[in-house]
């Protein structure tokens, strides 16, 4: 059985990924296999998630862990940490 999961890009990672997509998982998988299975599609979406950049992570707007349990129709954000000035 599969879930999906509504993702949304901010900030840098929505100016080079889009807005945000549908996306058909494995049930029982987590926010970390989201990101690889996104990383998989090689490209932008690997560079912009790749392993050693700094991206946060939160399901349905709380932060959370990449080993936050995913369930259908939860909604995942990706986006870069927020720095002041």
């Amino acid at each position: 059985m599969s879930i999906t999961v509504k993702l949304r890009f901010f900030a840098s990672l929505r100016e080079k990924l889009g807005e945000g997509e549908a996306m058909a998982l494995p049930e029982s998988s987590t926010v970390a296999a989201a990101r690889e299975a996104l990383m998989a599609r090689g490209g932008a979406h690997a560079e912009a998630l790749a392993r050693g950049r700094a991206v946060r992570a939160a399901l349905n707007q709380k932060m959370c862990a990449e080993s936050a349990p995913l369930s259908d129709g939860d909604e995942l954000a990706f986006f870069p940490p927020v720095t002041g000035g």
